[in-house]
């Protein structure tokens, strides 16, 4: 049983903005071994969809940003992870139904684009991305822009 909370930066207490990053520093940056700089400004103007589990553990998270934070015309979902414990068990289906939902809700009907590793192209392609055939590499490891229209 997962349980969803999403709020403004400004609204984050201490303790879960240090949850937020320490799940995205174990999986992007130790598990994925790619040292990159995770504070890149963009969380200030963006919401936090948080998913706990019944030991109210963070395992899986999105960062929601809104339209021309990331992408001039577009909103976006960015920092998609899961904590390896909740690998295999939906949780990462649920928690991208919830942030294209959340999406919708904070900021209106209007076309989400995402950089998505390419290896995860199918499963963004079975909520409706499209890519738009744009493959790119950030910070080593190959990317796809993707879109999922209104």
């Amino acid at each position: 049983m997962l349980t969803f909370s999403c709020l403004p930066f400004g609204q984050l207490t201490p303790f879960e903005l240090y949850d937020i990053m320490a799940l995205r520093q174990e999986v992007f940056i130790v598990e994925q071994n790619c040292p990159y700089l995770d504070a890149d400004g963009k969380d200030l103007a963006s919401w936090h969809l948080m998913g706990r589990n019944e030991a109210d553990h963070l395992i899986c998270y999105t960062r929601l940003l809104p339209e021309g934070v990331s992408y001039k015309g577009y909103v976006s979902i960015g920092r998609v992870v899961s904590s390896p414990s909740a690998r295999g068990t939906g949780a990462g289906r649920i928690l991208m139904q919830r942030s294209i939902e959340m999406c919708r809700h904070l900021f209106g009907n209007q076309p989400i684009k995402i950089g998505a590793q390419s290896y995860l192209v199918k499963f963004y392609e079975s909520f409706g991305f499209q890519s738009t055939g744009e493959e790119y590499l950030e910070d080593g490891i190959p990317h796809t822009k993707m879109i999922l229209g209104h």
